[in-house]
């Protein structure tokens, strides 16, 4: 099996990507060469293997969130701005110029 120019013009359009003609030569034998390995893969015998989804045996380490209620005042919040504050506005710079 080979991935035909128009194939891999295909799957980069949506991949949304623009590939020139060289790019799409490469393109065309390592997607080839992937989609080979792919079915080689299909011939494994899995048959009494069992699913997993990591090798590693780590466990994820959660902790239960927390929620703090504190209340924020409008000198507390406008307080955390480097710019200054004008009217309990922060003043930005114009972009206007």
């Amino acid at each position: 099996m080979s991935l035909s120019p128009t194939q891999v013009r295909h799957i980069a359009k949506l991949a949304r990507l623009t590939l020139s003609d060289k790019e799409v030569s490469k393109f065309s034998r390592e997607l080839t060469q992937i989609l080979d390995y792919i079915e080689k893969l299909k011939e494994v015998d899995t048959k009494g293997v069992e699913p997993m989804s990591q090798i590693t045996g780590l466990d994820n380490v959660t902790r239960t969130d927390t929620v703090i209620e504190r209340p924020a005042t409008t000198e507390a919040l406008l307080a955390t701005s480097p710019l200054p504050i004008v009217d309990q506005q922060i003043e930005t710079p114009s972009s206007l110029g």
